[in-house]
This record gives structure tokens, C-alpha cells and sequence, in this order.
């Protein structure tokens, strides 16, 4: 029987569950396989999504637990009033501690690419520490475009850990069997009761090992 799926937040109108990898957000035409809205609902919670977050991501994913909610957390992404943070091993850079990346990005069914006739697309990232073998990152999206973090990361020379979608690279010099992202942090002021909500999805145990790899100097 698969582990449960631990719940960060939980009020009458909304609930923040902690993702694992390798489970589908929602149902995907041409994927298959169990979702969230599976898993919650084997937990006997009800959720409708407003989100997702990619297979191979794990990380803090919200969902609404009655219409309006769900509209009203529509509204704030749309209006990129929650902000979400993330955590990255990146290979061979950024050199700089903090910067943006700015591609636009053409989507186009399941991959996603750079191109001048893409929409805006915005990525903060600031350095949180270097290793011999990659770089710990904190990112932030701006903007909402598909695969957007994995796709500017490695458009800009520095593939995420374990990327094998756009990272390019022959082999992965820390053989990670997964993509080193994980959603880490959702801040956002809660539509109902208008209190200020801070939440942190904690790594799990492969990717607390895979950054200890490859932040040995």
C-alpha cells in the first residue's frame, strides 16, 4: 500500500498536501497512472485542483476543497498573488548569486521550448550554496509557463540535476534517478479569512541524499 500523503495545511475551504514524485497531479491525457486527487481521495479528502505540478516534481501543491474556493484561488494565481518558491540542484552554474531569466516559451503539447513567438516568461533564482558538482538554488517563478523552470535553467547552460527532458547531457555526473526540483515554499494571504499563509514542503529523504552528494567539496 503506497504511504499516505501528508497534508501541510488543512481548513474548510482549502488544503496544501505534500506531493511525492512520480505521481500525476491530476489526470493527463496520454499519461496514465494514479493521482493526487487518487490519493487524497483514498485519504477521504476532497480536493479540486487549481494547479499542478510536473510527474517528476514533488513538492507543497494547494487544492480547493469547494467551488468557490477553487474560483477565488484561481483569481489569486491569475493575478500571481501566490508566491511560489523552489528548490533546485543546478549543474555548472549560474555563476552569478542572483538573477533573472527571461526566455520567452513557445508551449507545445508535452515539451515546451524557447522561442521569439513564445509568451513572457519570467524565473528568479538566488544561489543558496556551491558544490564541486552542482549548485543548491532557490527559485521563484514569476510567471506560470510549462516546464518553465527546467526549460530557462537549461536553455541557460545549467541543467537541473537529473533533467533528462531538456538537460541535454550525456550522463548526469550524479546519476540522479529523479530531477533535483522540488515545489518548496507557497505563500499567499487565504481568500476566505484573509489570514497570511506560509507553508514549507520538506525535502524528502533521496533528495537530502542527492544534495549532500552534490554539495561535497
Amino acid at each position: 500500500m503506497s504511504e499516505p500523503i501528508q497534508i501541510l495545511h488543512e481548513d474548510p475551504h482549502l488544503l496544501v498536501a505534500l506531493k511525492p514524485a512520480g505521481l500525476l497531479s491530476v489526470p493527463t491525457p496520454g499519461a496514465q497512472g494514479r493521482t493526487m486527487l487518487d490519493a487524497l481521495a483514498e485519504q477521504g479528502l476532497r480536493a479540486l485542483p487549481v494547479h499542478r505540478l510536473d510527474r517528476d516534481v514533488s513538492g507543497a501543491m494547494l487544492f480547493a476543497r469547494d467551488p468557490a474556493a477553487r474560483a477565488a484561488l484561481e483569481t489569486l494565481f491569475r493575478e500571481r498573488a501566490i508566491r511560489k518558491l523552489y528548490w533546485a540542484l543546478a549543474l555548472m552554474g549560474p555563476k552569478r548569486d542572483s538573477g533573472a531569466i527571461q526566455f520567452p516559451i513557445l508551449e507545445q503539447g508535452a515539451q515546451a521550448r524557447v522561442s521569439a513567438v513564445g509568451k513572457p516568461a519570467k524565473t528568479l533564482y538566488r544561489v543558496l550554496q556551491r558544490g564541486l558538482a552542482a549548485n543548491e538554488v532557490e527559485v521563484e517563478i514569476v510567471t506560470g509557463r510549462y516546464n518553465q523552470i527546467r526549460l530557462h535553467f537549461a536553455h541557460s547552460g545549467w541543467p537541473l540535476v537529473g533533467d533528462r527532458k531538456y538537460g541535454k547531457f550525456k550522463q548526469d555526473p550524479l546519476r540522479s534517478t529523479r530531477i533535483a526540483l522540488h515545489a518548496w515554499k507557497l505563500e499567499f494571504e487565504h481568500p476566505h479569512t484573509h489570514r497570511r499563509i506560509s507553508l514549507e514542503a520538506p525535502l524528502s529523504d533521496d533528495l537530502c541524499a542527492l544534495r549532500e552528494r552534490a554539495l561535497k567539496r
